[in-house]
């Protein structure tokens, strides 16, 4: 019989043994046929899995043949970017543009911990270093890096149905706050480029009517927390504003307040660079979710009504005469990429609202107008511009939202004034804002307010000698049209006077004729 110390001993020597076959097996294999190695493969899985309890499951940082990123790998990223870098003992610091400190994650080959719903699970982050380069159209040139989840397997239904599921939902909402947002347009050479989108507008900060504004972020709010309300009505999870209104209302910076109170990215799309109705669909396609697809100026990007297609024809007529330039490969590519847009009406509605515009999810869609009247009712009607927001004129809580942006001023004498002057002139915001800007360290609050006020006792000038001229205009064209209608209709009656006097005479020079010639006029007959 054995002592303990034999025991160890000899378990000890074939613990060993295994270890260096355990090494060694990997390059005896190459020398073993492939049936071979697939069985002892099953085997050894077998015997692991008689002993090993745990479930494995790894989630690769790229996938598909192409090589794309996966977005489940970034959302555990993110996940345990929140949630595990206080304790993972190795780290990676990343610095990001607009944050003030580093972003730290997990580091290679480092394990962490993390409970959910009284279950323990492990995660670790690996990195797969390939043995040999092969030829491929699309080759590894860097390390594969991934993450693996291990847990007990008697735990599997929870972690496998609902525990996945809350990092991966957790993981893009991090993700989604913690981003940098983008300013995407599109070119000809390619479909979006962007850059950071910085610009600091908000609600707190825009001129308009307080009513107006609490209205404007209700419905963004009701849209943003809308998905399932959207699933059960079965409608695309969209929505479409329709800001109209003079240049200088604000409605750009209205873009970006919703942008940031959303944060979401916003696409400013240029319908002139667009070639035509596939190259737009190609453009929605490539939008994420969660963005603002803005068409600025619509009723200026393009024709869209038909009007231009005289034009068109006419160029394509002058186009097929060339034929030497037709048949020059180069030069047709040359023309081509000068060629103006052949985006239709049809291909933008399809844009708005078709098929395709289901594509992704928790989009909207700016359209910016100076002259709605312009526009297509087919372009606009709801379900395409669902809400529509008028960029009015400054009103007198609009001019409060400025003076204490610009002036840190929330009442003044002056401002009586100033609100019985808005009343009777219009003045954009833009020009509010312009005169109540201090140009120099001298200006202090009241001198910009007179400042105002001069500008728009100015304005109601202009507009009342405006109105003068425009009345004296409209008095002299109405005296014009009728000294041309008392003319035409005299000369309607000069006609109709001697029209009257020819047909008389000759009516009676028959009478007096067959008198004559009858003895008896022909009325007593």
């Amino acid at each position: 019989m054995l002592v303990p110390r034999e025991m160890l001993s000899n378990f000890g020597s074939a613990i060993g043994g295994l270890a260096v076959i355990w090494v060694m097996l990997p390059q005896w294999q190459q020398y073993l046929p492939l049936q071979i190695r697939d069985l002892l493969d099953r085997c050894i899985n077998k015997l692991v899995n008689l002993f090993y309890p745990y479930v494995v499951i790894v989630f690769a940082e790229f996938e598909g043949e192409r090589l794309v990123r996966s977005e489940t790998y970034l959302a555990i990223q993110s996940y345990l970017k929140e949630h595990a870098t206080l304790r993972a003992r190795r780290l990676t610091a990343e610095t990001v543009k607009g944050s003030q400190s580093p972003i730290f994650s997990m580091g290679d080959n480092e394990e962490v911990t993390d409970v959910f719903e009284g279950v323990k699970v492990w995660w670790a982050s690996r990195k797969k270093i390939p043995r040999n380069m092969s030829l491929s159209l699309h080759p590894m040139t860097e390390d594969q890096r991934f993450y693996r989840l291990s847990f007990h397997r008697r735990h599997r239904q929870v972690i496998m149905q609902s525990y996945v599921k809350h990092v991966l939902t957790e993981g893009k909402a991090i993700a989604h706050k913690n981003r940098l947002q983008k300013l995407y347009t599109n070119n000809p050479s390619r479909n979006w480029s962007h850059v950071a989108f910085e610009h600091p507008a908000n609600f707190e900060t825009l001129a308009m009517d307080p009513n107006k504004k609490r209205e404007i972020l209700n419905d963004l709010t009701k849209f943003r927390e809308g998905k399932e309300y959207y699933a059960k009505t079965g409608k695309p999870w969209k929505r479409g504003y329709l800001l109209y209104g003079p240049p200088g209302t604000g409605k750009s910076t209205m873009i970006a307040a919703m942008a940031n109170f959303l944060n979401y990215d916003v696409y400013d799309l240029e319908l002139t660079a667009v070639k035509d109705n596939t190259k737009l669909k190609k453009l929605l396609i490539e939008t994420s979710s969660k963005s603002i697809i803005v068409i600025e100026d619509i009723d200026c990007s393009l024709d869209l009504t038909g009007q231009r297609k005289k034009e068109k024809e006419k160029d394509d007529d002058d186009d097929d005469d060339d034929d030497d330039e037709n048949e020059n490969p180069v030069k047709k590519m040359v023309k081509e990429e000068k060629a103006g847009s052949k985006v239709t009406l049809s291909g933008l509605l399809n844009f708005i609202d078709g098929i395709w515009s289901a594509c992704g999810g928790e989009r909207i869609i700016i359209f910016t107008t100076n002259h709605v009247d312009k526009l297509d009712p087919a372009l606009i009607r709801r379900g395409r511009m669902d809400k529509r927001i008028e960029m009015s004129y400054c009103c007198f809580e609009a001019f409060k939202v400025l003076a204490r942006n610009y002036l840190d001023v929330e009442d003044h004498p002056l401002f009586e004034t100033i609100g019985r002057l808005l009343d009777e002139t219009n003045m954009t915001p833009a020009d509010v804002a312009e005169n109540l800007m201090p140009k120099s360290n001298d200006e202090d609050a009241e001198s910009c307010l007179r400042n105002l006020i001069e500008a728009l006792e100015s304005a109601k000038k202009e507009a009342r000698k405006k109105d003068e001229k425009e009345s004296r205009a409209k008095t002299k064209e109405g005296r014009e049209k009728k000294v041309n209608r008392e003319e035409e209709e005299r000369k309607e009656s000069g006609a109709s006077a001697e029209e009257v006097k020819e047909n008389g005479d000759v009516g009676g020079g028959v009478a007096a004729k067959d008198v004559g010639e009858n003895g008896v006029c022909s009325c007593r007959r």
